[in-house]
């Protein structure tokens, strides 16, 4: 098994300047902790250049199978057990990727960007929060003349001073695709759904669209500072656009044959006083409806899991903790397995996709009502975006805070788990509160110069 090659660097959380010192090579990709603006995430994985991608379109065939074969381009090199990336594979699978492993139908109807994109990295900048260290790792597939020239650039990075960016501006304020009355309406049609037996729950959203021209890295670091999560990231899709996303849910992870998923369900909104956000707090790990919610989808996740992972395996170790962001308060479960040696990484995110957490119980009705409802196709909004490492590690987020650009428009979601005590206002204002700081820091743009 041949080496990997490391140099140390600096240990800084000014991670943006680092993403700007690649960010003029082909899709660059920043697999962003949120450090030191959100809690929980540990590493920051910043990449460039694949050797080969991967482009997948919503009708592709066992498109799963297709990324599998990608990473197995790169040979296995020998790993270090604090780095979770050692060359592999990075990018994002979106919501339809998911219907052939449901049995659906293709959805066909268009999106902004294709419905997946994976490169194949062949290094990589760790950044590491727990041990405050920095490393570049090269993969034995990495060129003389690319390891020299990315250590050249990083050490010429000047770690105190503010990322370069150009200027960014939204043309208009970001366009609601459905009104309350409507939302409300079809919220009211999946509690039909709900009496009638078809489903115990269902993920109903809709979509927000602007247009904007200039820099969508600057647009991405002031969502930063306003919602940053333990799982976001910018990627820069070669002749496409970019995904922006603040993500703070875990889709699945691996380290070898332990696997790992941390649906979130349950959300109330943050209160500027102390006191009354505690008892907020506090009010959502007691009600009953959002624990109940909680506990359908780890159900769920529990039955995805146990389809790859070893016979009695599939444990449910943290049940409703809460965890606090920026806009909201949400409950958080973890469900743990053991998958065989014979099973991949990318056939368990077959298995399992896409997430119960944005999908709803039973999964194929549920994703059948998701498609009669929702007006348009979700894309890489509630897909899931991350890496899977020559060394047998992988991570994934369930894209939800996420944004998808074109060249000329910006579209982002929102939704809930809708259950059969769901108020339909309720839900309404439930979806606001998740999508409104995102796209009011955005809209501060608006009346921005011109790139």
């Amino acid at each position: 098994m041949k080496s990997l090659q490391i140099v140390s660097l600096p240990y800084s959380l000014n991670t943006p300047a680092a993403f700007q010192a690649i960010a003029d090579l082909p899709a660059p990709v920043w697999l962003d902790s949120g450090r030191p603006l959100a809690p929980g995430g540990r590493y920051d994985i910043i990449s460039a250049d694949p050797v080969n991608t991967l482009e997948l379109a919503a009708d592709s065939a066992a498109p799963f199978e297709a990324l599998d074969d990608l990473w197995c381009e790169l040979i296995p090199a020998d790993s270090d057990a604090q780095l979770p990336f050692c060359g592999g594979v990075i990018g994002y699978a979106g919501y339809e990727l998911g219907m052939e492993g449901n049995f659906l139908p293709a959805d066909l109807r268009e999106t902004p960007l294709p419905a997946g994109f994976f490169g194949l990295y062949t290094w990589a900048l760790i950044v590491d929060h727990q041990l405050q260290a920095s490393h570049l790792v090269f993969h034995p597939a990495s060129s003389p003349v690319q390891v020299a020239d990315l250590v050249a650039r990083f050490t010429a990075v000047r770690w105190q001073t503010e990322p370069r960016t150009g200027r960014f501006r939204l043309q208009e304020p970001f366009l609601h695709e459905l009104t309350a009355a409507e939302y409300e309406h079809r919220v009211g049609r999946v509690l039909e759904y709900i009496n009638a037996g078809d489903i115990y729950q269902a993920n109903f959203t809709q979509r927000f669209t602007a247009g904007y021209e200039g820099d969508l890295f600057q647009a991405y670091l002031a969502l930063r500072n306003s919602v940053a999560g333990p799982f976001s990231a910018y990627m820069a899709i070669p002749n496409h656009g970019s995904v922006l996303s603040l993500s703070p849910e875990r889709f699945i992870s691996a380290d070898g044959t332990h696997v790992q998923t941390q649906p979130i369900k349950g959300t109330a909104r943050r209160l500027s006083d102390p006191d009354d956000d505690a008892r907020v707090a506090a009010a959502l790990q007691q009600s009953e409806k959002d624990r109940a919610e909680n506990l359908m989808i780890v159900d769920l996740l529990r039955n995805d899991l146990g389809k790859r992972c070893q016979r009695g395996s599939v444990r449910v170790p943290n049940l409703f903790e809460l965890a606090t962001f920026a806009n909201v308060h949400h409950l958080v479960s973890t469900i743990t397995g053991e998958l065989p040696e014979e099973c991949g990484f990318a056939d368990l995110l077959q298995a399992c996709f896409p997430g119960g957490s944005i999908t709803g119980a039973p999964k194929r009705r549920a994703m059948e009502i998701i498609r009669e409802l929702e007006s348009s196709p979700r894309g890489v909004y509630c897909g899931s975006i991350g890496y899977l490492s020559s060394c047998g590690r992988a991570d994934t987020n369930i894209a939800i805070r996420t944004f998808s650009a074109d060249s000329q428009r910006l579209t982002c979601a929102a939704g809930g788990g809708i259950v059969a005590d769901s108020d339909p206002a309720g839900e309404y204002r439930e979806c606001l509160d998740k999508v409104s700081l995102l796209l009011s820091t955005l809209e501060t743009f608006h009346h921005s110069p011109a790139p």
